[in-house]
């Protein structure tokens, strides 16, 4: 094992570090990075394309709810549960009263859009998840968090994610370690300037990018929700349960259908409800002018209209409500969360660009197609000075740059590694594997040079 200064152990372990996330894990981070873009880019396009489903030019008072979700049930060809309705409220709107569809995939609803005033059937799409987002941009959103892959197309989001942010911290570190102490004029270092100063831009960015990714990962998101709750940062959540309803038992009643005896039957629900249950929440303070009413799946539970106006000032709070008496039965205020789900709902939101409208889309665009270039600036920069010679030499290895650390600094980064590598799961294999490989070809250098010495 060569010997080397501390400082110099520390800048080996960050370069060889820094260069195996830039090599293996730079795809998948620049891949999320221009699907990401992408996705905050065409709001006002998917808007466009599907505005008849959108927009309604008819003049005039609004229809009852009642009547409205009447004619989108009409327009099935066969009975479906109904799962939520988003009245449109606004002039020029259209109410969507969303389906639950078995054929679609999971948070997938079919929609069908009704014009409040004539009553007539403006377009039937799928909508996903809680955004309501439609059939373009859902696309760009599977190829973003999964690469159209399912649950297990899911680690190429979570890999991007844990890493992202180590990736920025110990370029920044790596730069500290390393930058020469007076200036040097050639074309690498005139590389290197843009490729640090794109790093020291985008680095908030890309911490609170990789936090919030974390929260919607398969695994590490888990270990998010658990820190979450132990911490007492999680949303609060409505109580649905009616005043002498009994909790039940199985912890999957609510997933077996609409075949469950306690479901609510889909065909015998009374659709004046909706207008009563909206007014009881209006009178309760949900005034935002988006919102969702959402029916309860059995019948000891409240119905939920939840605020779903996510812009700036925020707007989600929810109110249970008793489809009997009409009682507002529970109220979560976003002005009462915890600081800590406070910044969770905006960090999300940040991250969808829907917090501050325009001017967050664009500051997306800007970030995304920053960190575009850097990483295609850091495989340059790479290719530039890509080794000629065996990289058998041990400063070439991550685990002999790790062996060369100070005894205080190996354990260090042995615990660190250790932990993180337990929090999120799907960065800890890669390390584990990105050690093992670095090790295996060192191995295989030396046994070669070995072989032609003898020679």
């Amino acid at each position: 094992m060569t010997t080397c200064t501390p400082r110099a152990a520390w800048g080996n372990l960050l370069r060889r570090l820094h260069f195996y996330i830039g090599l293996f894990i730079g795809p998948f981070i620049f891949f999320a990075a221009l699907t990401g873009t992408l996705y905050v880019a065409t709001p006002q396009l998917e808007n466009y394309l599907y505005r008849d489903a959108l927009r309604s030019l008819t003049p005039g008072e609004p229809q009852s709810l009642a009547e409205q979700i009447a004619v989108a049930e009409k327009a099935l060809s066969e009975p479906l549960r109904l799962q939520a309705v988003r009245p449109g409220l606004v002039s020029g709107e259209t109410t969507r009263v969303m389906f639950a569809d078995p054929t679609l995939g999971p948070s997938e609803n079919r929609a069908i859009f009704i014009d409040p005033v004539n009553l007539a059937v403006r377009g039937d799409l799928t909508v996903y998840g809680t955004s309501g987002i439609l059939p373009l941009r859902q696309k760009i959103d599977y190829l973003h968090s999964s690469l159209m892959l399912g649950d297990f197309g899911r680690l190429y989001s979570e890999l991007a994610a844990s890493w992202m942010w180590i990736a920025a911290l110990g370029g920044i570190g790596l730069w500290c370690f390393t930058r020469p102490k007076r200036r040097i004029n050639n074309r690498f270092q005139n590389r290197r300037r843009v490729h640090v100063s794109l790093g020291w831009t985008l680095l908030a960015g890309m911490l609170m990018f990789s936090a919030t990714g974390l929260t919607w990962s398969q695994w590490a998101g888990g270990n998010v929700d658990k820190l979450r709750a132990e911490m007492n940062w999680l949303t609060p959540q409505v109580n649905t349960i009616l005043q002498g309803a009994v909790e039940e038992s199985d912890p999957h009643a609510e997933h077996r259908g609409h075949h469950d005896a306690m479901m609510m039957p889909a065909m015998e629900m009374d659709l004046t409800l909706f207008d009563s249950v909206l007014l009881a929440a209006r009178r309760a303070g949900i005034d935002a002018s988006r919102l969702e009413i959402r029916p309860a799946k059995m019948v000891n539970r409240a119905w939920t209209v939840t605020e779903i106006d996510r812009s700036w000032p925020t707007q989600v709070d929810t109110v249970a409500v008793d489809p009997h008496s009409m009682q507002v039965l529970d109220h979560t205020r976003f002005n009462e969360f915890p600081l800590m789900a406070k910044l969770t709902r905006w960090g999300v939101d940040f991250h969808m660009g829907i917090l501050f409208g325009l001017v967050n889309q664009l500051v997306l665009i800007v970030f995304g197609v920053g960190l575009c270039v850097m990483i295609v600036w850091g495989y340059r920069m790479w290719w530039m000075r890509r080794p000629a010679q065996s990289a058998s030499n041990p400063v070439h290895t991550l685990f002999e740059s790790w062996l060369a650390l100070p005894m205080t600094g190996r354990i260090a980064t042995f615990i660190i590694s250790l932990m993180l590598g337990l929090m999120m799961p799907v960065m800890g294999c890669s390390l584990a594997l990105f050690v093992l490989l670095d090790w295996l070809r060192w191995r295989a250098n030396t046994a070669l040079s070995l072989a032609e010495s003898t020679k």
